[in-house]
């Protein structure tokens, strides 16, 4: 990637909603090479997506637990299943395969403790060769980052 592409990158992850013409504006290029440069990122998959940023405190998903997973095995197999069953469930936001004691580690938002205990046993527990569940629970979000640590095109 170019200089120009990290300009439009670093662009967009401050303000998902330009206009094309904003962009271009903004990274010294006109309308259309810019759209192109849009686009082939997009193709490429460097932008995977947009989406709005929702306080989930402001629509009743205030909280955050953390689960250790670990598995009876640790084999493809094994790993497939789970992976794939976790993509299933709206309440799981990240899922990360780890090193360590944990197999997996989640973070699941959910409204309240009720409903967390529900996912636990609907939906955790059932996961074939899951063999124990930690569960951690958020007290307070200190820090939060969508955008990442890009270096600044403008330096």
């Amino acid at each position: 990637m170019d200089y120009i592409e990290y300009k439009i990158l670093y662009a967009l992850q401050n303000n998902a909603r330009l206009s094309n013409i904003e962009l271009a504006k903004e990274v010294g290029l006109t309308p259309s090479p810019c759209l192109r440069r849009v686009k082939n990122l997009e193709q490429k998959g460097v932008i995977s997506g947009y989406s709005a940023l929702i306080n989930q405190n402001k629509v009743g998903l205030s909280v955050n637990v953390f689960v250790q997973v670990s598995l009876e095995r640790q084999t493809e197999d094994h790993l497939e299943v789970f992976e794939e069953q976790i993509k299933e469930y709206s309440e799981v936001m990240e899922a990360y395969l780890m090193t360590g004691e944990a197999d997996y580690l989640l973070r699941i938002v959910v409204k309240d403790l009720e409903k967390y205990e529900s996912f636990l046993k609907e939906n955790l527990t059932r996961i074939p060769g899951v063999s124990s569940i930690r569960s951690y629970f958020s007290l307070k979000q200190v820090i939060k980052k969508y955008n990442l640590p890009l270096e600044n095109p403008k330096t």
